[in-house]
């Protein structure tokens, strides 16, 4: 539900606020459960990892998605979770030392390329301006994607994100902090409740059983699970948006679902699990 979720926040409220805000009110959350909860901090050598996935999934996603919603639908934007599979498995394996068999890269690219090309047609057949912005935010949540499954399996999944989450907080309060005083807070009470949800649970809740699962699976493989998430954002656009669900749509939905099946089922090397050591 994230992109039609931010398809509606940004019909009123500026890109900025829904692209950073959004981690504004998921820190305070993070900040309160990692006191309540009395988390030991990362050590020095975490900060380099937390400062990628601050970079990528916190500021450079949300940040150009929203840029790309504001003139793009919501069915377009599912080009950005159609690429996601293969560009996290490829930052997965250059970054985690998961080294997929030929036949996982055939069926992630056979499912990502099925996954595109059915986004371009369902949203009109033509490129748009705001694609680099979708291009660059499929970049930015693939580093932070594989970076954070990474960390986790030595903190853990939620407690990257809250972390991450509060080393960014202070920079992007900013912008979105100056951006509020010469707009306001005028908004429609869809775009709020919109706005609310991209920040408690796309920005916070979701990256709980997300960052663990890549931990525990592997980067590469788990990040197929994503060829599914265009389907389940067609199918949010239809409920909040309006927008049809064609024959066509759940055709490809069953096509994807098989490559899903079929490229699980691929040999991947994983590399050593580290310790967890937080002294």
């Amino acid at each position: 539900m994230t992109l039609p979720a931010t398809r509606i926040a940004v019909t009123d409220l500026d890109a900025t606020v829904v692209g950073l805000g959004r981690a504004v009110v998921a820190a305070l959350l993070a900040a309160t459960l990692l006191k309540v909860t009395r988390q030991p901090r990362p050590r020095l050598r975490h900060l380099p990892s937390l400062l990628v996935i601050a970079a990528g999934v916190i500021v450079g996603f949300p940040l150009l998605s929203a840029w790309a919603m504001q003139s793009l639908p919501a069915t377009h934007g599912a080009i950005v979770v159609g690429m996601l599979p293969l560009a996290t498995a490829l930052a997965g394996a250059l970054r985690t030392g998961d080294r997929p068999a030929p036949t996982f890269w055939c069926w992630s690219g056979l499912g990502s390329g099925i996954v595109v090309l059915f986004a371009i047609f369902t949203g009109g057949g033509s490129l748009h301006r705001a694609d680099l912005a979708l291009l660059g935010a499929v970049a930015a949540a693939a580093i932070g994607y594989a970076e954070g499954g990474r960390l986790s399996r030595e903190l853990g999944g939620w407690q990257v994100i809250c972390w991450a989450l509060v080393l960014a907080a202070p920079f992007v309060a900013v912008p979105v902090g100056l951006t509020l005083m010469q707009q306001g807070w005028s908004a429609s009470f869809q775009s709020w409740v919109s706005f609310g949800y991209i920040s408690v649970f796309s920005m916070f809740f979701g990256f709980f059983a997300w960052y663990h699962g890549l931990a525990i699976g592997g980067v590469a493989r788990v990040s197929q699970i994503q060829l599914l998430q265009p389907f389940l954002t067609l199918l949010a656009s239809a409920v909040l948006l309006r927008e049809p669900i064609t024959q066509l749509t759940m055709a490809t939905a069953l096509i994807v679902v098989l490559i899903v099946m079929l490229g699980r089922n691929a040999p991947i090397s994983r590399a050593p699990k580290a310790t967890n050591d937080l002294s």
